[in-house]
């Protein structure tokens, strides 16, 4: 009998990860504590319960409102990779949001050098960068964020993105930031289809050249869209318990409420799309990376499915071809020990 697969075990990569959202209660109070804010575990614990989009968007404004200085982002990114090294995370792209400390007027490089070099402490694990702009702030806010990625990608930075509320701008508006950042040679991502429509996944593509979708969900109301993602190789960075934790599957089913059974995972991987799994704000919505895996397997699929989207993580990130190669032979040799001889 062949041993079961491994899930902890299993060797990762995560593509789709906050690193505001990864602020555990216990550090939030820590960072709270030094700028002279009492706060309770139990209170952050509330503000990250479930809701809507609307109220993650607070919720996320508020945690990051403790992080003021770039000590506190240190703290911040020792931590979370400290949980990625606790669950065989090799390889992580992690997405910082620009936008928000530019709003609040702080220096985006000095936070940056903070969390680099903190996390780059951390045995066991390496990491790439992304720097998100926020679409409510505007396309001219995005493209001061676009410079910035543009400036530090000898530091590691591979990609620029655009986060935030979907609807609150057209994909248009930002075509030129989009053009600018292909032309610094950065990739480009965007959240899309998460609460918006198929048609925003496909703008997001057409308009912006994204070469992975955040989320993107809504493709599986559109047989075009999905039949697109897969003929250009688009990835979607699927994040299940966060799309229900937010209601954004919900919405996109027309239901008050939804269950893990209905997410279009298992679609996408049938219709041959590239997907991976992300835990996207992992402390806000009491998720790990190892934890997407063990509910993907509970929906159902297969351990050849899992494999497939754990091989995923590598083949679709940013990395250099040669460091690719040599993260996939480890990624090959490492599932061996994980039980998954006949499934790489």
């Amino acid at each position: 009998m062949k041993p079961p697969l491994d899930l902890r075990g299993l060797p990762k990569a995560e593509l789709h990860l906050h690193l505001e959202g990864s602020i555990e209660p216990a550090t939030a109070v820590q960072l709270a504590a030094r700028h002279g804010a009492a706060i309770s575990e139990k209170e952050v614990a509330a503000r990250y319960a479930p809701g809507d989009f609307a109220g993650f968007l607070e919720a996320f404004k508020w945690v990051t409102s403790f992080l003021r200085a770039p000590e506190d982002y240190a703290l911040v990114a020792t931590r979370l990779a400290q949980s990625l090294v606790r669950q065989n995370v090799l390889y992580a792209e992690v997405t910082l949001s620009i936008g928000v400390m530019l709003r609040r007027d702080q220096d985006p490089l000095a936070n940056f050098t903070a969390i680099r070099n903190a996390a780059s402490e951390v045995p066991g694990i390496r990491f790439a960068w992304i720097f998100d702009a926020v679409r409510q702030f505007g396309p001219q806010a995005a493209m001061e964020a676009a410079r910035i990625a543009a400036s530090a990608q000898k530091e590691g930075v591979v990609a620029f993105g655009l986060g935030g509320d979907e609807l609150a701008l057209p994909a248009a508006d930002f075509r030129r930031v989009y053009e600018f950042a292909a032309a610094q040679g950065l990739h480009r991502l965007v959240h899309a289809g998460e609460i918006g429509g198929a048609e925003q996944v496909r703008e997001a593509v057409e308009l912006l050249g994204a070469e992975r979708i955040g989320h993107g969900i809504a493709a599986m109301h559109s047989e075009r869209t999905m039949e697109d993602l897969a003929a250009r190789g688009v990835t979607l960075e699927v994040c299940p318990t966060s799309n229900l934790r937010t209601g954004a599957l919900a919405r996109q089913l027309g239901k008050s409420e939804a269950r893990a059974s209905e997410h279009p995972l298992g679609l996408f991987l049938r219709r041959g799309l590239s997907v991976t799994l992300g835990s996207d704000d992992p402390a806000m919505f009491d998720t790990t990376l190892a934890g997407e895996y063990e509910l993907a397997q509970g929906m159902g699929l297969s351990p050849a499915e899992l494999m497939t989207l754990a091989e995923a993580g590598f083949s679709a990130s940013f990395l250099p071809e040669a460091d690719l190669i040599g993260l996939l032979r480890s990624f090959q040799e490492r599932s061996t020990a994980a039980g998954a001889q006949d499934l790489v």
